[in-house]
């Protein structure tokens, strides 16, 4: 398939649709022009899982969200090594690969045919070389992302970035203290960890947040929480933070105890 990295309208061939059976069922793969610029959405279920700009934009994240992941380097300014659990169109991968190509990039993606899609639509491969050029490296790993986060080795990462979800739902065995704690113990002592959190359709007591929270505050010293706004996201976006090491994070939404629920665990 031919790319398009000059910005101009995409081939006709570029613009026919095309279906992936994935894990989570099949998605769609398909071109559209939104806001004057070209891009490509992966989606199941009707729900847009990731989605890439073509053209000169083509390494940058399409959805602000994808972009808040950067503020890891502004906490973490000598960020070597970054795990990413949840590949999906590896739209931050992808950014981590144009912007800072020297570190260690580990991506974890739980589906091989999402895996193969990134590489044919979503410019994997070229990522990839990026890195390797400037002596970095990105490594995409297909495996169940909590079981390598249980096997990471103590002190490996100065990031950890958990955007993991089976089509609308998010990954229940990454949003659980015990998880967390696995991430506490893979971080260096100023590492910090990113969760991408969607509030549970109809939930408007942030329930599903908020134990989120709860759990982070169990394990680190410091968790933060931002409302990340883009106006082409329907939906809602969290981006918490936590660290041992203080956190900077300026439009932090305020919170107390009362706003804290109950910690998820593995078991029950």
């Amino acid at each position: 398939m031919a790319e398009d990295r000059s910005g101009s309208r995409p081939s006709l061939a570029d613009l026919v649709p095309h279906f992936v059976r994935t894990q989570a069922g099949l998605a769609v793969i398909h071109t559209i022009k939104q806001g004057g610029a070209w891009e490509r959405v992966f989606s199941t279920g009707g729900v847009w899982q990731s989605a890439t700009l073509l053209g000169d934009a083509r390494m940058e994240p399409a959805f602000a969200y994808q972009r808040a992941f950067g503020r890891a380097f502004e906490l973490v300014p000598s960020i070597k090594s970054l795990l990413a659990i949840g590949g999906g169109g590896f739209a931050f991968p992808k950014w981590i690969a144009a912007h800072h190509p020297d570190i260690v990039c580990d991506v974890v993606e739980i589906d091989p045919a999402v895996i193969a899609a990134a590489r044919k639509w979503f410019y994997l491969d070229e990522a990839e070389e990026l890195q390797e050029v400037a002596g970095g490296s990105l490594n995409v790993i297909c495996a169940d992302g909590r079981q390598v986060l249980d096997e990471a080795q103590m002190r490996s990462y100065d990031a950890i970035i958990l955007d993991a979800f089976v089509g609308s739902e998010p990954v229940r065995s990454l949003a659980t203290q015990e998880a967390f704690e696995r991430a506490h113990g893979a971080l260096t002592s100023e590492g910090v960890l990113l969760a991408n959190v969607v509030p549970v359709a109809g939930d408007e007591s942030l329930q599903f947040l908020r134990d989120i929270v709860a759990g982070m505050k169990q394990v680190f010293a410091h968790v933060a929480v931002d409302l990340i706004e883009d106006e082409r996201n329907e939906g809602e976006n969290y981006m918490v933070f936590a660290s041992d090491h203080p956190l900077s994070v300026t439009d932090a939404i305020p919170f107390d105890e009362e706003f804290l629920g109950a910690p998820l665990h593995d078991e029950g």
